[in-house]
């Protein structure tokens, strides 16, 4: 018996996501035998790009039932079953993500259609849903919806099937090793970590380190990488001897150590993170009429930005929020074209309003606070954030627009005198990546962070 699902989920960051729709078709080989589709509300936001393409949004789903409340039904469709879906290990592994939230260990064996598509059904140009569905003469009804891909993935499994009589193929690719219990070395290394936020340093028998990771739950993630049937962490599996780790407090501090020692230390399965982590930035010029016009481009090399991104979305989302907090013209960021003169005193009223002095000074004063804000040129400023413990909490320090220090002080210091404070720090590397990591977290809304501007 097969369980034939699709999900589509909210986008964002590994294992942070949430599922928004799931839709099962539990088909015994020849035809559907029960069947469960359903919105889920994920109880987080739907990244902007993901409802471009599914056309899911936070309202559709508010009134949908949360997970919880079908994770029963999804247990009893799946009992006995292997799962099939196309790319199945991401719709295996949300599955896991929920139920381990949940505190449920969910297992079953998985099918996925694009590896056996790759053998049963040699010679497409792409093995993608949509496009190898089509060249097959299969129809896809709301194509990225859960419903829609699940039907078009059962009519491409009926069709594997009848290519494979035998089910030697299938046997060869059963996938019965998705969750693999710890064998007992890297059970005790996993012993030895908290549950808390930090840096992790996996060493080989050499002492040598091989990778350096951070996290929010040191012990969790360690587990992860013992636990994964990827190829990178198989080759951790068999290669490490010790885990250290350092614990941070906060999730700043761990993402700037983790830079640093990935720089520093070049760990052999951390190669890719050694090249720059961010593409995209905010630039500033002012135009003939003398107004300032923000950009957001590709990074140039050498010309000095306002804030940077990793990517062209995350970018794009930050300047939307910013045109209507400090009242911006669509026109004057780079984000779309608008036909004549389009400056205003707020995004709402943008009318074709006429160009004048005065309408230009009170623009360019509201770009400058945007500017002041997040650009760090020249700035002296001291982040604070939470410590590893009650007693003590978190400083960075940023001088002149470098960042300088890092550490840890008592709680009831006083943050007044930057040298005094440099004093009772650590001194740290000063890189773009750096600066990225820092500006991008100041983006966030984090209750415990605090920064003085001295």
């Amino acid at each position: 018996m097969y369980a034939i699902l699709d999900i589509e989920s909210t986008g964002g960051k590994f294992n942070e996501e949430g599922i928004t729709e799931i839709a099962i078709y539990k088909f015994d080989g020849e035809k559907i035998v029960d069947e469960f589709v359903s919105l889920i509300n994920p109880e987080r936001r739907i990244q902007s790009f993901v409802v471009g393409l599914t056309g899911i949004n936070n309202e559709m789903v508010h009134t949908a039932p949360k997970f919880y409340e079908v994770a029963k039904r999804i247990v009893e469709i799946t009992e006995d079953c292997t799962i099939v879906a196309h790319n199945a290990k991401f719709d295996y592994r949300m599955l896991r993500l929920e139920f381990n939230r949940l505190g449920f260990e969910f297992e079953r064996n998985t099918l996925c259609t694009v590896k056996l598509s790759k053998v049963l059904l040699p010679g497409h140009n792409s093995y993608s849903l949509g496009k190898l569905v089509k060249s097959l003469g299969i129809s896809i009804k709301n194509r990225h919806r859960a419903s829609g891909d699940a039907l078009a993935t059962v009519e491409l499994f009926e069709m594997l099937l009848a290519k494979d009589p035998d089910k030697a193929i299938l046997e060869k690719n059963l996938n019965k090793k998705i969750y693999q219990k710890l064998d007992k070395d890297l059970l005790d290394l996993v012993k030895t970590l908290p549950e808390s936020v930090g840096v992790y340093y996996f060493l080989n028998k050499s002492k040598e380190v091989i990778y350096v990771g951070k996290s929010k739950n040191l012990k969790k993630r360690s587990q992860q990488h013992f636990t994964s049937d990827n190829h990178k962490s198989k080759q951790i599996q068999s290669e490490v001897e010790k885990v250290e780790f350092e614990i941070t407090g906060n999730e700043l501090q761990a993402l700037l150590k983790e830079n640093q020692a990935i720089k520093r230390l070049q760990p052999k399965y951390n190669r890719a993170l050694v090249k720059n982590i961010f593409s995209y930035a905010l630039y500033v010029f002012k135009d003939d009429l003398g107004y300032l016009n923000l950009s957001l481009s590709k990074v140039k090399p050498n010309v000095r930005y306002i804030t940077s991104f990793t990517n062209y979305q995350q970018g794009k989302s930050f300047m939307e929020r910013m045109l209507e907090q400090y009242e911006l013209c669509q026109k004057l960021t780079g984000l779309h074209q608008t036909k004549g003169a389009c400056f205003n005193y707020t995004i709402k009223q943008c009318n074709g309003a006429c160009v004048t002095e005065e309408s230009a000074e009170i623009y360019n004063e509201r770009v400058q606070k945007l500017i002041d804000y997040y650009d760090f040129e020249h700035k002296n400023m001291v982040i604070q954030d939470r410590g590893r413990h009650s007693a003590e909490k978190s400083l960075i320090i940023i001088e002149d627009g470098q960042l300088c220090a890092i550490g840890f002080v008592n709680a009831d210091t006083e943050i007044s005198n930057i040298n005094k404070l440099k004093t009772m720090l650590n001194s740290i590397e000063n890189d773009r990546d750096a600066q990225h990591i820092i500006q991008s977290y100041l983006r966030k809304r984090n209750k415990n962070l605090k920064i003085h501007r001295l």
